[in-house]
């Protein structure tokens, strides 16, 4: 196929890839049959949906897509141990991974509890001291005092913490890749379990939670009882599937589509809280959950308390939401300056080593491990290769690493750690953890970039931008980003369309230190205004700033935003080359 407009290599040296000529052909189709606007057809082709599907996708109902909890392995003894503990009045404990699903995990089940009367103890591990996970010290604590202890988000792997937790039954509601053998818990309800299906791998933790508590008011209702209001829970279902970077495919776009409405009307006190310290002023959209709340609830696992996120988040005193959110707030600005120098370092380590291996990573002494995660996600996006970064500290390092779509790092890693190489490792297929001694780092590292080979990373030539068609800037109505927007949510495996303008007239200046606003225009019609957020982190900024009368090729994707009691289309530009 050839290269559309002509762009072999932009300035972020990838190669764009328009429709081909049979999904032209399969769009104009939908288009007669449906009746629905070509672009929007475009897109609905691209995402695989037929013409007769297309309602029922632009319209996903949870009701139609929401699975039976029953077919989860463990799922029918799990909710019936959890009902009867809130019946007999057992004391109960949450165990949560410190993370944003982990924190709504946690937060859901505490928000039903409350619903029905009842409280339960949260324990959320410090991310230095502990570690992830369960931890021997810990589960043995919680089960002198506790009868039914819930492991959200881990406890998959925890082998020896969970036989430690002596006189309590422990049920695990988790997503993380399995072992063969399973942990000696009451219940380990998972769809990526190796004796399930994976039909349902896709969810998040927050999602398998949500499940149980779907099957615990089923229970309820059978004994005349009914249980608490589960659809007004999907805002935290929303933010967990978003920040989690699970797919939105299947019954994730309906949870996340009818989260984003119950997150609309502000009734949660500390997503209220939170969206008023991150400044949203518009309806929250996967991008505000995934840039704008995810982060802060993350900042304190990170770099503070780690039980902030999840404290925050089941909350409902909204005076105290508001010191949480501002604390958070002040914990993210603080670890966005420690992310920005073990970025700079971490990039200058990989690019000596290389960026074209199937697995760019990077070590360093005293490296925070609150902010791996997020390095290893930069220096994924930046270099298209999944990537892994480590913190050292004695004899050991701390690692986090992030895959690329078709490439599944959490199963990879997990195999490298039942080689011996890490001491520890899993995860699931776009993100995971690792802790590996110093000696081993090297082979260890080799290794996984062995098993990532196989998978195809690294392969290829230019890395390529896919883009849904191209457009003048006076296309670019609100009305046609409605119409577009009828096809998200957008997200992890469903990214928001990406289009092209062709030969444009730009206008650019710096705002802030490296970011880029532009007005651009083709000289037929209106200007369109760009911005190009950490444009001179890369080659956009340099290449923009000062275009002389060169025109260009602008690719990105189209938003609406809204200021000063205006509301206007602007393009988030991501690539752009000479005309």
């Amino acid at each position: 196929m050839n290269a559309f407009l002509n762009v072999e290599r932009s300035a972020t040296g990838r190669r764009w890839i328009g429709p081909s000529a049979e999904e032209d052909r399969l769009a104009e189709a939908m288009a007669q049959a449906t009746r629905l606007p070509g672009p929007l057809c475009r897109i609905l082709v691209r995402r695989g949906v037929a013409p007769e599907a297309a309602a029922g996708f632009l319209a996903p109902m949870l009701r139609d897509l929401l699975p039976d909890p029953l077919s989860l392995r463990d799922m029918g003894p799990a909710a019936a141990r959890f009902v009867a503990a809130v019946k007999r009045r057992e004391p109960i404990a949450v165990f949560a991974d410190y993370d944003v699903d982990g924190g709504s995990s946690a937060a859901l089940l505490l928000t039903w509890l409350r619903a029905v009367g009842r409280e339960a103890t949260l324990y959320i591990p410090d991310r230095i001291d502990e570690g992830y996970g369960p931890n021997v010290p810990a589960m043995r604590d919680l089960a002198r005092d506790h009868r039914l202890i819930l492991c959200v988000d881990c406890g998959t792997l925890s082998h020896e913490p969970i036989a430690a937790a002596q006189g309590a039954d422990v049920v695990v509601l988790d997503h993380h890749l399995a072992a063969e053998t399973l942990p000696p818990a009451l219940a380990v309800v998972n769809p990526n379990r190796q004796d399930e299906s994976g039909d349902l791998g896709h969810l998040c933790a927050a999602s398998v939670v949500f499940l149980m508590l779907v099957e615990a008011n089923r229970q309820l209702r059978a004994e005349g009882v009914q249980g608490p209001d589960l659809m007004a829970m999907l805002d935290l279902v929303a933010l967990a599937t978003v920040a989690d970077v699970a797919p939105l495919i299947g019954v994730n776009r309906a949870l996340v589509r009818q989260g984003l409405k119950v997150m609309a009307r502000r009734e949660r006190p500390g997503l209220v809280a939170l969206a008023d310290v991150a400044r949203m002023a518009e309806a929250p959209t996967p991008y505000a959950l995934g840039f704008l709340l995810g982060p802060r609830v993350n900042a304190g696992g990170r770099i503070g308390r780690a039980d902030l996120g999840a404290r925050l988040l089941s909350t409902a005193d909204p005076a105290g939401a508001r010191a949480l959110a501002e604390r958070l707030d002040a914990l993210n600005t603080e670890r966005r300056e420690i992310e920005m120098r073990v970025r700079e370092a971490a990039l200058a380590q990989a690019e000596a080593r290389g960026l074209d291996a199937p697995l760019v990573w990077a070590a360093g002494e005293g490296w925070h491990p609150g902010v791996v995660g997020i390095v290893a996600a930069r220096l994924k996006e930046t270099t298209g290769r999944p990537a892994v970064v480590i913190g050292l500290e004695g004899d050991e390092g701390k690692g986090s690493g992030r895959s690329i779509a078709g490439v599944d790092l959490g199963a990879a890693v997990h195999r490298v750690a039942a080689e011996g190489l890490l001491l520890k490792g899993g995860g699931h297929k776009m993100a995971a953890g690792l802790t590996v001694t110093r000696a081993a780092l090297e082979p260890a590292m080799a290794r996984l970039a062995e098993l990532l080979a196989r998978q195809g990373a690294g392969a290829g030539e230019a890395r390529e931008l896919r883009l849904d068609g191209l457009l003048m800037p006076g296309a670019a109505t609100p009305e046609f980003i409605e119409q577009v927007e009828a096809a998200g949510p957008f997200g992890a495996a469903a990214p928001a369309p990406r289009f092209a303008f062709a030969a444009q007239a730009v206008t650019a200046r710096r705002i802030g230190e490296n970011h880029l606003r532009l007005s651009f225009s083709d000289g037929t019609g209106p200007k369109l205004e760009a911005v190009a957020f950490g444009a001179f982190d890369g080659p956009l900024g340099p290449l923009l700033e000062t275009p002389g009368a060169d025109r260009f090729h602008l690719a990105g994707r189209l938003e609406l935003n809204s200021w000063g009691g205006r509301t206007r289309v602007q393009l988030r530009l991501e690539d752009a080359a000479r005309a």
